[in-house]
């Protein structure tokens, strides 16, 4: 009888629960829909917090990966302790070395910015994208030159940065390239050297017919014949720039993706190497940051190179064609050679044959119609000397190109014959004014 009345209560106990599980499966799903919109309601703040909070942790990643990040940054405050010298001491070899110290990290920051931008665009627009950010440099202190009248400094540091690319940044490119890749033979895009190698001899031809003019004194107008040609000369080099972009990112395309292509086949995890650290609009921003501090810096670089150039007893020349444009080639200098030692090779000559190719045929005459209009007699005059050096230049990088091939001997002549450059520049005297 004992178990059975168990039974019974067990059963009731059952029943009784079961008579209340809809109410209270009711209560409950009302308390959890009550629970789910006063959830919902304290939530819709949320999503805004958590959006700011992803703003300042990637606005400070942004900050960390390209003011701190680098090894090359120690030098940053080498910029505001130039612009301090400037005002407490005066003393412009000072200014202009330190100057030099504080444009070097923000030229090669520069280029991180530009390459961190091209892993959103492509290999062909970043390689443009590079060469234009990497010349920004130059083309900023040569209109801070102009604007002072300095139309030699504008001349010679135009021909020291192209010199630089093409002899010294392809050189260190193909020498580290090919001891990384030794024995193996490390090729790149023939068709695409070859038209750049055309370009540059064409640019050749513009500086050099002005030069000819004034030294063989066979002007119909003396002095103004060579600046009337200089003029005319730079709007038909724009105009050919100009098709040159056409030609390479809309008509011809496929001459200058072939290789990457064929290497992106056959190397499936370069894309996993190649992953950007900030966005691209953190990008953008960076550029504009760091062109206007380098825009900054320019003003006083310029101001002191006179000064420099007496106490450190070194003619102008040697500091506007050598030192300049190391420091302006920072960025290209740091990217071609990493990308030579991943064995790609077609960027590293789009960064630094492609630059080259930017300043002869862009950048100078740019600087020439510049100079127009601000009333300044800037030509394609730069004096047999530099004509001289800028053809022979030329001719030696179009001969290393045409195989389509590089090793790192090829890199040593070309670094050799940088050093034979400067080294004639050291003991050049500009005789310019005395003309």
């Amino acid at each position: 009888m004992g178990s059975n009345s168990m039974e019974l209560s067990s059963e009731n106990i059952n029943l009784d629960s079961d008579e209340e599980s809809p109410l209270t499966l009711s209560q409950s799903a009302g308390a959890k829909q009550t629970f789910q919109f006063e959830a919902s309601n304290t939530s819709v703040p949320k999503p805004k917090s958590l959006i700011v909070r992803k703003l300042q942790n990637s606005a400070l990643h942004s900050v960390y990966v390209v003011l701190f990040k680098a090894k090359i940054n120690v030098l940053l405050p080498f910029g505001p302790l130039a612009v301090l010298l400037h005002y407490v001491t005066g003393s412009h070899g000072w200014v202009f070395f330190f100057s030099l110290l504080g444009i070097t990290p923000l030229a090669e920051r520069l280029g991180f910015a530009t390459e961190q931008l091209a892993c959103y665009t492509g290999n062909t627009v970043g390689g443009l994208l590079n060469a234009t950010f990497g010349n920004a440099t130059e083309m900023i202190i040569s209109i801070y030159a102009l604007k002072n009248g300095m139309i030699r400094v504008v001349q010679q540091s135009l021909l020291g940065s192209i010199l630089s690319n093409m002899l010294l940044v392809l050189g260190c490119a193909f020498f580290t390239g090919g001891v990384v890749h030794y024995p193996k033979v490390q090729r790149f895009n023939q068709t695409a050297a070859i038209v750049s190698s055309g370009l540059l001899l064409m640019a050749v031809m513009g500086i050099l017919f002005p030069a000819v003019l004034h030294f063989t004194r066979t002007e119909v107008h003396f002095g103004k014949s060579e600046l009337a040609l200089s003029r005319f000369s730079s709007c038909i080099m724009l105009v050919a720039y100009a098709s040159y972009l056409f030609f390479q990112l809309k008509s011809h395309t496929n001459l200058y993706d072939s290789v990457d292509e064929e290497r992106e086949n056959n190397d499936d995890d370069s894309d996993e190497e190649e992953v950007p650290e900030i966005t691209k609009w953190e990008a953008i921003a960076w550029l504009t940051i760091l062109t206007l501090w380098v825009s900054v810096l320019s003003g006083y670089l310029v101001d002191a190179i006179q000064g420099a150039s007496e106490s450190w007893n070194t003619p102008v020349s040697f500091i506007s064609v050598i030192l300049l444009p190391i420091v302006g080639n920072a960025a290209e200098h740091a990217s071609a050679i990493m990308f030579a030692m991943k064995d790609k090779l077609d960027i590293t000559l789009g960064v630094a044959i492609g630059s080259s190719t930017q300043i002869s045929m862009f950048v100078i005459p740019f600087c020439v119609v510049v100079g127009w209009i601000m009333g300044q007699p800037m030509d394609l005059n730069f004096q047999l000397f530099e004509t001289a050096t800028l053809f022979i230049t030329v001719l030696v990088v179009a001969f290393m190109l045409q195989e389509g091939t590089s090793n790192y001997f090829k890199g040593v002549m070309l670094i050799l014959c940088y050093l034979i450059v400067a080294a004639s520049f050291f003991v050049h005297v500009d005789k310019s004014d005395d003309e």
